[in-house]
């Protein structure tokens, strides 16, 4: 069968589910994912056929796109920052905000002018990793850890690191459960005794919340890495601030994805802590999204 011929079945099926520019997104990242091909390459050879084989796998994929699954994890794989990343039920889709927020460091680090001198760096709540992974390849001068408290998650996160030529030192362990980032040290790893940057995108989405959230969010992504208890919303935000007020360097700054609901409650328990210049930054869309701040 024509290739050609298949996206208007493809489209058919799909139309009473989702939009028009969605399935045609979800067409063009299965031809490339089972075919190897652009939209660009369909277009200067739509006589392109595909065998039994892969007509198999459109339809199984199809099928799959008619309960909501997200695409990401029927392909197994996503791209983020530009970089190639694994994606399954025990890591959260990675989200453009998330990369606004890694281009954001990225940015302030080139700011600070210390690309010559050796940083270290803590991504809290690391899931697929890649926030760890896109900042260990931008940020060559860095020494990147990486926690997260789900051992699933971390084995995508650190074939994510592998995949991409990127150096994270994975660490398993809660964050709620320890007093000191030196802590981790009892997990195998011999961290620094400070961290020029503690990053984190913990969960923050309250129970009240999840009426909000389509269904293809809420049936197959990880609970774990999304909800937080409506009664306190910003548990990992205190947990992590109160850890990076002994933890964090000389002119070392935190960020935080944040609930787009709570950017002045986020502000306000940072600067109840004692941090200073902190900043809350809207993402594309024009809601508060991430904040910085600095302890010392």
């Amino acid at each position: 069968m024509q290739i050609k011929s298949y996206k208007e079945i493809f489209k058919r099926e799909l139309q009473s589910v989702y939009d028009g520019q969605e399935i045609d997104s979800f067409f063009y990242l299965v031809l490339e994912h089972l075919h190897g091909l652009k939209r660009i390459d369909l277009a200067l050879d739509p006589e392109t056929v595909m065998d039994g084989t892969h007509l198999r796998q459109w339809k199984a994929i199809l099928a799959d796109l008619k309960t909501q699954k997200p695409i990401q994890y029927i392909l197994g794989e996503t791209e983020f920052f530009g970089l190639r990343f694994l994606v399954n039920e025990h890591t959260l889709i990675p989200r453009p905000e998330t990369e606004e927020l890694v281009q954001w460091i990225i940015n302030e680090e080139g700011k600070q002018n210390r690309q010559n001198n050796k940083i270290t760096l803590l991504d809290i709540g690391t899931g697929s990793g890649c926030i760890a992974v896109s900042l260990a390849k931008s940020l060559t001068n860095a020494e990147v850890f990486a926690v997260d408290v789900s051992e699933k998650a971390l084995v995508t996160a650190e074939r994510n690191a592998e995949i991409n030529g990127a150096k994270v030192n994975f660490i398993n362990a809660d964050i709620l459960k320890i007093s000191d980032l030196q802590q981790l040290t009892a997990y195998g790893f011999q961290t620094p005794a400070s961290f020029d940057l503690i990053v984190s995108n913990p969960p923050y989405v309250r129970e009240l919340e999840k009426t909000e959230i389509k269904p293809n969010v809420l049936e197959y992504e990880p609970h774990l890495a999304l909800f937080v208890a409506d009664d306190d919303a910003l548990l990992f935000y205190r947990k992590i601030a109160q850890l990076a007020t002994k933890n964090l360097a000389l002119k070392g700054k935190l960020y935080f994805e944040i609930n787009q609901y709570l950017g002045r409650e986020t502000v306000q328990l940072l600067e109840d802590l004692g941090f200073k210049n902190v900043r809350l930054m809207k993402d594309i869309y024009g809601n508060d999204r991430m904040v910085s701040a600095s302890y010392s």
